[in-house]
């Protein structure tokens, strides 16, 4: 070595809810690991332990911050705040871990929960880090800065992931979606310390490797600290490292989860006692760090752009709850619009919703063992505390939804009631979207055994309707336009006049068997257009989509402008299924996940697509037609599509269905999405934040073969697009399925561009749910035309119909 060169050390414990032990526990540990670090840097500013002098402890998590606050005495907060002023102890703005499941309204909330806390007591979080997650959406660094965050520390874990920037211990601006800008330095995995001998009570060959690998006590801890460190320093200087200090990370126990350990400060004041001259080594804290990197001469560059995860495909892996989840985060933000002012809803109640929400969108899916033990009851026990986050935020979220509505005028269940219904749209934009009213089962329905119609209250006309027979009852849908934040009410009464039966038509070519399957020649005045559905396809006045045996859906053309919106360049049809496994030649489960590496497949992963093998008509009404394509795949006992045209509208709703088989070897489970990407369009997704064009606006070196996404995503140019919302898959996968090398941003790739939704994967090797056995239902909503010439425009009807409107029983 040819500097003189200062190691600093960020000491912490990496929160890791539910992988080594359950989550409650998790809470208890967390809160006595600030008690603990209370006492060792109190003890080190006396005679009882002056070996610890210089220890510093960063609280990872405000989580734990908040957990500790809520138990502690009077006196515990007073110490805790003494040891913030001292600069012994340090929050980070993190509130979580956390996966890109959560929302931009979820984001911003728990961004500024440290800050808070801390402007309470005249103190300013400046620095937040994160551990073991690697990316993060762009609208992440903006509810940092706006949260008043100026450094993100960024520990990241390339098991299956990959810093960005193509190196680490490297700092960079990253720059928020409206300007602003964060400091990041991109730091290396969070037990680095470990790993260069730092912990005499936990030595670690992870990052740095021997030729005899160290997982616990070393029987000669200084000789491998001095080997290790040495040979680490040497190493930066030979990749033209342009500083003379460097950080790393280092817990006190050999886990995740681990507890402060004052012996660290210990073997800190030894070293610096033998080796200081050379490589001396301080306990320090993030603002404290970030403060001297921009001290320094050496540039800082700036990038703008998404930084996507690698590990937020664990969404895919409890795919229901996480379809619940995203149910409940969307109606959360729907309560908050309807009752802004709280006067339905406590505070208290839309936060304990909001921590349900958080807990399940946080990086970690269960248990460690959860592949090579999924019986054990640690595995269920983990696993079914994981899925009851979605769970309880659903509950409490439509709790609190129906709260509202019944200050709005919801009738409950009575008898006589009226049958009038109230719409509301709750955004600020106009909407035009299915309204649905429920008769309840037979009984009610018994009240129009001669036919029924729906009348808009205030002006009375009468509102075209479709009438189905569901689960609850009958359900009447009705296409509802509502202005921003307007409210409308509607009656159903008996059938008046000619409405109430059917007459024989002279024009409408129905035969005596009721069947309508010659096209009108003469269209009757004021009839709604009926779809035209043939064994190969299915035709309205806005759109004709074909199918066909075995390839499935192979064009679906916008009749207002004769263009073709699939690509015929494409692998497969329009939502096909594709299924991926492959088999354990390593042996056990967890080998042969381990190498899968950033594949997420093995090389010999056997894939195959779905077939389709019949068609069924299901339903033509004046609002839409519905028919329903069967497919024969492997992996799976059942798979259909439902598709529902509009006929005033060029859209389609489009219902995934599947009942998937329970296989322990890792699987994927993608559907196609191939859509053309014509004049010049481009591919937008909807992140958590901001919208983002995948391989464009983009940090260098980050992720490209998958997105964690919110609403959906758009194919838009300057002549119109497609909008496609996702309400419940929201991992998009645009990288080549097949096994090989990698691509992240700034590298050229060789193939078509491709697009698929995830649906479902259980390749990790440690805590995804091994199983995805069970029944789904999966929906896609796509609509096209010229308004959707941008993707502000497209992406907003992404939102609004996911949202859908509200409509409940009134008087």
């Amino acid at each position: 070595m040819t500097r003189k060169w200062k190691i600093y050390v960020i000491h912490h414990s990496h929160t890791d809810i539910g992988y080594t032990e359950r989550q409650e526990k998790i809470e208890q540990y967390h809160v006595d690991f600030i008690r603990q670090a209370l006492k060792i840097s109190e003890a080190s500013h006396t005679a009882e332990h002056p070996e610890w002098k210089g220890f510093k402890w960063t609280c990872e998590t405000f989580w734990a911050v908040e957990r500790f606050l809520e138990e502690a005495t009077d006196e515990e907060k007073d110490r805790f705040v003494q040891a913030l002023r001292r600069g012994d102890i340090e929050l980070s703005g993190t509130y979580l871990n956390m996966t890109e499941l959560a929302g931009y309204e979820l984001l911003a909330d728990m961004a500024g929960r440290a800050g808070k806390f801390a402007a309470s007591h005249g103190l300013r979080v400046r620095s937040a880090m994160t551990a073991d997650i690697n990316g993060y959406s762009w609208g992440y660094s903006q509810a940092m800065a706006d949260a008043g965050i100026e450094h993100l520390l960024s520990c990241i874990h390339t098991h299956h992931g990959m810093f960005a920037i193509g190196r680490k211990q490297f700092p960079f601006y990253w720059e928020t979606p409206k300007g602003d800008r964060l400091l990041v330095w991109s730091g290396e995995h969070y037990m680095m310390g470990n790993d260069l001998g730092i912990n005499p009570d936990g030595t670690l060959s992870y990052s740095v490797r021997d030729e005899t690998p160290i997982w616990g006590i070393a029987e000669d801890h200084w000789k491998i600290a001095e080997t290790r460190i040495n040979r680490y320093l040497s190493q930066l200087e030979k990749e033209d490292y342009p500083y003379d200090f460097a950080l790393v990370n280092v817990m006190g126990l050999l886990r995740d989860n681990a507890a402060p350990n004052g012996r660290i400060m210990s073997f800190i004041q030894a070293w610096n006692a033998k080796h200081g001259d050379r490589i001396e080594i301080e306990m320090t804290t993030l603002n404290r760090y970030f403060d001297l990197v921009k001290e320094q001469d050496a540039p800082i560059p700036v990038y703008r752009g998404d930084w996507p995860d690698w590990w937020s495909d664990g969404v895919a892996s409890t795919a229901m709850h996480t379809q619940i989840f995203r149910g409940a985060q969307r109606a959360l933000s729907v309560v908050k619009k309807l009752d802004p002012d709280r006067l339905s809803v406590k505070q208290e109640e839309i936060e304990e919703a909001q921590r349900q929400l958080i807990m399940y969108a946080e990086h970690t899916w269960g248990y460690h063992s959860s592949i090579s033990e999924p019986w054990h009851p640690m595995v269920q026990e983990l696993g079914v505390r994981k899925e009851a986050y979605a769970a309880n935020a659903s509950r409490l979220v439509q709790r609190s939804l129906d709260r509202v509505l019944r200050d709005r005028g919801d009738v409950l269940l009575r008898a006589g009631r009226a049958f009038t219904y109230q719409v509301v749209n709750p955004f600020d934009e106009p909407i035009e979207d299915l309204a649905y009213f429920y008769l309840e089962e037979q009984w009610e329905a018994d009240y129009y055994r001669n036919g029924l119609e729906v009348i808009e209250e205030q002006t009375g006309e009468l509102v075209p309707h479709q009438q189905e027979k569901v689960s609850r009852g009958y359900q009447i849908a009705i296409m509802a336009k509502l202005g921003a934040r307007e409210e409308k009410r509607y009656v159903i009464r008996e059938a008046s006049g000619q409405s109430a039966g059917r007459t024989t038509s002279s024009t409408r070519l129905i035969g005596a068997d009721r069947i309508h399957d010659i096209r009108d020649l003469v269209p009757l005045a004021g009839a709604a257009d009926q779809a035209a559905v043939t064994e190969n396809g299915i035709e309205t006045p806005h759109m004709r989509i074909a199918w066909r045996s075995g390839a499935g859906i192979v064009s679906w053309v916008d009749k207002g402008t004769g263009k073709e919106l699939i690509d015929p360049n494409q692998a497969h049809a329009a939502f096909t299924p594709v299924y991926e496994v492959t088999a354990g030649e390593h042996g056990d489960q967890m080998t042969v996940r381990r190498i899968m590496g950033r594949n997420r497949k093995g090389m010999n992963a056997k894939r195959s697509a779905g077939t389709l093998t019949g068609v069924r008509a299901i339903t033509d009404g004046p609002l839409y037609a519905v028919v329903e394509l069967r497919y024969e795949v492997e992996g799976m006992s059942h798979y259909s599509l439902f598709l529902k045209v509009y006929k005033d509208q060029a859209r389609a709703d489009v219902s995934v269905r599947m009942h998937k088989t329970s296989v322990w070897e890792p699987e994927n489970v993608y559907v196609s999405l191939p859509f053309l990407r014509a004049d010049g369009g481009e591919l937008w997704f909807d992140k958590a934040g901001a919208a983002v064009r995948p391989g464009i606006d983009q940090i260098p070196g980050t992720l490209t073969d998958f997105y964690c996404i919110q609403d959906g995503l758009a194919l838009v140019s300057p002549s119109g697009g497609l909008a496609i919302a996702t309400p419940d898959t929201p991992l998009m996968q645009t990288g080549p399925l097949a096994f090989g090398e990698r691509k992240v941003q700034g590298q050229a790739r060789d193939e078509a561009p491709t697009l698929y939704a995830w649906v479902l994967t259980n390749y990790w090797e440690t805590n995804f749910k091994a199983t995805l056995g069970g029944f789904y239902e999966f929906r896609y909503t796509l609509q096209w035309g010229g308004a959707l010439n941008t993707a502000e425009n497209a992406l907003g009807v992404n939102r609004s119909v996911n949202a859908g409107t509200v409509a409940f029983r009134s008087v």
